[in-house]
């Protein structure tokens, strides 16, 4: 018999300083889309034990609001901009419960949600990673 399977609790960080000028116009007030893409999320993955959201100050991708990453033990990490609360929310909560199983973090390319694909900024090592060496 087979011991279950057991994963990694994935973070998914919420940038809340991203800030955006409203209706896309170039002058005028911004808003802070993180702010309530947080709250909708952490609303949303209540009952997924293994997803934690946690808002965070900056993820320094300041020009591609909002944004996110994915983080878990032993995995890639990804940061992933462009995204809004209103048009992406389901997008992300697939994304995230697609990572939390994945052994190494990696989503394969053509499973990921459309804006995921996209909004990609960058994949990360795991902090311990074996890095390959040339002489």
């Amino acid at each position: 018999m087979n011991a279950p399977q057991t994963v990694a609790p994935t973070t998914l960080m919420v940038c809340v300083t991203c800030r955006r000028r409203q209706g896309g116009a170039t002058e005028g007030p911004y808003d802070e889309p993180g702010r309530e893409l947080v709250q909708t999320l952490a609303d949303r993955l209540a009952g997924d034990a293994d997803v934690t959201v946690t808002p965070v100050e900056c993820l320094s991708v300041c020009r591609r609001p909002c944004t996110v990453a994915f983080a878990a033990p032993d995995k890639w990490t990804y940061v992933i901009g462009d995204l809004d609360a209103d048009t992406h929310l389901d997008d992300l909560v697939l994304a995230a419960r697609q990572y939390t199983v994945a052994a190494d973090g990696i989503i394969p390319w053509r499973e990921r949600p459309l804006p995921i694909r996209k909004g990609v900024v960058a994949r990360v090592p795991p902090l311990v990673c074996k890095m390959e060496t040339t002489s």
